[in-house]
This record gives C-alpha cells, structure tokens and sequence, in this order.
C-alpha cells in the first residue's frame, strides 16, 4: 500500500489533514463563531426542525401569492442537525478520497474530474486486496470497462443502510478502518426525518409553482447537503427545474462540483437548476481551517473567486444552449458579473424570455443592477428574508459582511441616488 499512500498524499495535499475539516470543532460549535451568523442550528431534539420546516412551508406560500414564477430558499442546517451534516460529510468526502488514493495507484493523479477512469478489472483487485469487496461482490458493482467518480458515488447513496461496516485503508498508515463510526438508531432516524423534511417542502413547492433553492453552507456541511439536494433533484427535476441547487464559487473544489453534478444530470436525464454565488463565510472558513490545520478551501484572492464564477457559469451557459435542460440563477451585485452573463447569452443565443437565466439580488441592494435587468426583460429577483425580525437581522448583517467590498465602492450608488432625486425635484414628481 506504500507506494498508493505515497501517490495519493501526493494527489489530495495532505489526507489526514483534510479529514480535520470534517470533525465537529467545539471551539467553533460550528456555529458560525467570528462570522455574524444566518443561524446554524444545534439542537438536542429533532422538535425545532419540524418547526423550521413549517416555517419554510409557510415561505413558500408566500413566495406561491407574490409571483407566478418565485423563489423560495431552504437551509438545510434548520432541518437537521448539523452534527448529522458534518458527519454524512466525512463519509462521502472519505469514500472519494478512496476514488483518487485508486486513481493515483493507476497513475492517474492530477487529472480532470471526468477525465479520471480506473479500469475496472484493476479497480477489483485493488477492493480485493484491500479487503473491501471480493471480486464475485465487485463483479456485481460495475459493469463497463471504466469507473469514473460518478460510477464510485453511486454505490453510496442516502437509501444505503449507513451503520453498514465499511473498511477503507487510512491513507497516512495503510491500515484498514471503518469509513465511518456505527451509526446508532437515533441517527439513523435523523437521516429518515432529514429526507421526510425535504420531501414535503418539494411537493409543495411543486404543488405551489415554486422553485425550491437549496442554500449552500459551510464547506464542512456542504457535501452532505450537495448530496441531499441532488437526491431531490432525480426525483423533482424531471419535467422541470423546481430543485436549485447551490454552488460557492469562493470554494477551490467549486468547478469540480458543477461539473461533476451537471453531468449526473445528463447521464440521469434531469433538470440542472443552479444557483451561483461567491460565498458567504470566508472569514470563518479561514479560521477554523488555521485552527484545525487542513488546507484553506477558499480561493486564495477576490480575482480568483471572480474567475472561478465566471468559469462555473460559462460552463452553464454553454449547457443551457446545448440541451436546454439547464438553469441558473445569477445571484451577484457584482455588476462585471452581470455585464459577463449579458454578454456569453447574446453569444450563445439565449434570450431573455426563455427564462433559463435569472438574476438575484438583496432587497435594498443593487437597484441601479436589478431595475434596468427588469426593465429590459430579464427575470430579476429580490432576495427577502422571512421570518422574525430577530432571526433576519443577523442574517442581513451578514450579508453586509459579504459584500463589504461591494459597499466600499457604494459612491457610485450614492450619487445615482442623489441624481434621482435631483432630477424628481426638478420635475416635480418627488413622490411619484
């Protein structure tokens, strides 16, 4: 296993570092600490996430009243523990990096997402000599000549029985180890009441003519809840895009994951729906991976993350004039951002009224961006917090945190405002 463990370390920077970021930290509660918190949730009994639940049923309603076409956006983190989260996340994160510790035994380190393919009668040897699979039970698994990431995901999905004891080889001593610890009864029953939780928020969402969007969250959380939103995606985005989910393209893996889920969609034959944002918990995310000691997830500068958006929504674009079976909210008030996406449709031929692009933006926010795209005929949205004040409130400090670089260049507002009113003065039309 040596010369595995070597080439692997080599592929994935340091594995058992890695795997730091998916253990719960204390010091953080993994609530959000040094970040003016949109609420994540810890609760000693599953009653608050039904609560939540009914709150989002509620939003939906609201959203179904408002508009024809509207948007309602969940957390994840409110209907269920996120303990459970970070937990469900270790084990996929764990059964990839078994994906890429065999790709780099097939000398295939390095390589493109989709690009990677470990041969299968190679693969089976390697399950069985690491005494995870024999090959008769390998056999059964695959059945092409090459295995991608997909393939090797879809062994574990959200229906497998998780207490199931898996071995798989820690990547720093070579020894075998269970993928993750016996889950008792009681989380197992967190897993069921999770995908129950969802389940309805769907079918009304869908019922209502509301498109659902899964908010994206804490890199420690996130595969757990990618994972769980695309589970909704095969079952409700099969005529239509009624399930979105979200990608922050702050993250270094964020690329890999659009690419990754979008070609699930096409093999499957569902609707793509995707929210794009930068992200909004750097600062944390920083923190506690300095504290932890894993590698920082977070592109290292702002120019990077706009590169990656910019990368992560061509990509979409291209997919919508493909297959047509995409869509993507631009939720930005970057206006280099929003002047990208006008220009790749005009390219690519995709017209506003063809309603696979949409643009977000915070109530109270980018109005110079928001009412020209109304104007013009894009569909545009306001983003509104719901629900108590004091549970909105940190959000939208938070939101303010996010977009301080945006705020410093506030100026340019301020002075179309100062125009605006300048000219209803003039006109006499004030009020109007």
């Amino acid at each position: 296993l040596s010369s595995r463990t070597s080439a692997a370390e080599k592929e994935m920077g340091g594995a058992e570092k890695r795997e730091k970021q998916y253990r719960a930290h204390q010091g953080f509660g993994d609530q959000h600490s040094g970040v003016t918190s949109a609420h994540t949730y810890f609760y000693a009994d599953e009653a608050k996430c039904d609560q939540h639940m009914e709150t989002f049923l509620r939003c939906i309603d609201a959203s179904s009243g408002s508009s024809e076409d509207g948007f309602s956006a969940i957390k994840l983190t409110a209907l269920a523990r996120p303990q459970f989260l970070v937990r469900f996340s270790e084990v996929l994160v764990k059964w990839q990096r078994l994906f890429y510790q065999m790709a780099a035994e097939q000398g295939q380190a390095g390589q493109a997402v989709l690009d990677t393919q470990l041969e299968v009668e190679k693969l089976q040897e390697a399950l069985a000599n690491l005494g995870i699979a024999s090959k008769a039970e390998s056999q059964q698994w695959f059945t092409g000549g090459t295995v991608d990431l997909l393939d090797w995901n879809s062994l574990f999905d959200s229906r497998t029985k998780l207490s199931r004891p898996l071995l798989v080889p820690n990547s720093m001593t070579g020894q075998l180890e269970p993928l993750l610890s016996r889950f008792s009864e009681e989380e197992e029953l967190q897993m069921k009441r999770v995908l129950q939780r969802v389940d309805v928020l769907a079918k009304r969402a869908m019922k209502k003519g509301v498109r659902l969007m899964v908010d994206a969250e804490q890199s420690y959380f996130q595969p757990a809840i990618s994972r769980l939103t695309v589970e909704m995606q095969r079952r409700f985005n099969r005529s239509q895009p009624v399930i979105y989910n979200t990608y922050q393209c702050y993250l270094k893996e964020a690329y890999n994951n659009v690419t990754g889920d979008m070609e699930l969609s096409r093999r499957e034959g569902w609707h793509f729906g995707t929210k794009l944002v930068r992200g909004a918990y750097m600062e944390q995310e920083r923190a506690r991976a300095a504290q932890m000691g894993y590698e920082d997830p977070i592109n290292p500068t702002y120019e990077k993350t706009n590169e990656m958006y910019h990368r992560c929504l061509d990509y979409v674009l291209e997919e919508i004039t493909r297959s047509r079976k995409a869509s993507v909210m631009v939720a930005s008030h970057n206006e280099d951002t929003v002047k990208f996406t006008l220009r790749r449709m005009m390219e690519l031929g995709i017209h506003p009224s063809d309603k696979k692009v949409c643009f977000g933006q915070l109530l109270g926010m980018c109005d110079q961006i928001t009412f020209p795209l109304g104007q013009a005929g894009f569909p545009v949205y306001k983003y509104v917090p719901y629900g108590p004040v004091k549970e909105v409130l940190p959000y939208l400090s938070r939101r303010a945190q996010e977009n301080r670089g945006f705020m410093q260049r506030a100026n340019r507002e301020r002075d179309l405002l100062w125009k605006e009113v300048k000219r209803r003065l003039l006109t006499g039309n004030l009020f109007s």
